[in-house]
């Protein structure tokens, strides 16, 4: 049994934890929902209810919103390890980005806090979470 299932048997397997301000994470996330033909993941902003629960529960800093954060078999992963396994299961050409996971971690996290520390700066920020298109609301676990 996985550990969100323990927690909350009604979780699901694959859940992504994103920052719900941050501009190029929306459109990462809108991205996924399009690519992901089997609506494999569902999501949290990392502010959430749910995601602040998580980050807890796994043990991960709930005030450090930089990361992104996949929880997938009860197992959390961070920063590029989580993005990249995120692409296994997507589909077209993103897919073969996987691959990349047999880099160095050093090397990976080192270009995934480079973009981290300056995604605002470059990307731009809202004052308000992003709220998903109706079709897509069932894969978001905060429904406010």
């Amino acid at each position: 049994m996985s550990l969100e299932a323990a927690i909350d048997p009604t979780l699901p397997t694959a859940i992504i934890l994103f920052d719900g301000v941050c501009n190029l994470c929306e459109s990462s996330v809108q991205m996924v929902l399009k690519k992901d033909k089997k609506a494999y993941f569902h999501f949290a902003s990392l502010q959430g209810k749910t995601g602040q629960s998580l980050l807890q529960v796994y043990g991960l800093q709930g005030n450090d919103l930089k990361s992104f954060v996949l929880i997938e078999n009860g197992v959390a992963y961070t920063r590029s390890t989580a993005a990249l396994r995120v692409t296994r299961h997507l589909s077209g050409s993103l897919k073969w980005l996987h691959p990349l996971i047999i880099l160095p971690t050093w090397l990976r996290n080192g270009v995934y806090d480079l973009i981290a520390a300056n995604r605002y700066r470059w990307f731009g920020k809202k004052n308000e979470c992003w709220l998903p298109r109706p079709e897509w609301k069932n894969r978001f676990l905060d429904q406010s």
